[in-house]
């Protein structure tokens, strides 16, 4: 018999497998344990744009991924390449920066959502 640890949806399991033809397992949810269960934490809402207007300059998500921070808020200047966002894609940090220079009119996202290839995660005017 081997035993694996598998994490299903933030929730982790121990299961045993009992070796042999697939036809001779029987399947039960009584080889499935609850081991832990992770905390889930609860989103924060994404901060409103200033004056309630979405800029010209659109900043998309190039892959998907969830958001670990947002280093530039509504209301703030940057410069070009300065960064606005840190996405986490495949266990790796990438920096959103800015197109262009300009004044951050919007955030769209806020910091633990998940994102997907192309959303729109800020824009600039």
């Amino acid at each position: 018999m081997k035993t694996y640890t598998i994490t299903v949806n933030g929730n982790v399991y121990e299961v045993s497998v009992e070796e042999g033809a697939a036809s001779e397992v029987p399947v039960s949810t009584t080889n499935v344990h609850s081991v832990k269960q992770a905390p889930k934490a609860a989103p924060k809402a994404a901060p409103k744009a200033v004056a309630g207007a979405q800029g010209s300059v659109k900043v998309n998500s190039p892959m998907p991924g969830k958001i670990l921070a947002i280093k530039a808020n509504a209301g703030q200047h940057v410069k070009k390449g300065e960064v606005i966002l840190i996405l986490e894609a495949m266990k790796m940090e990438n920096e959103i920066v800015a197109p262009s220079d300009g004044t951050i009119a919007s955030v769209n996202v806020a910091v633990g959502s998940t994102v997907e290839s192309g959303e729109v995660l800020a824009t600039m005017n």
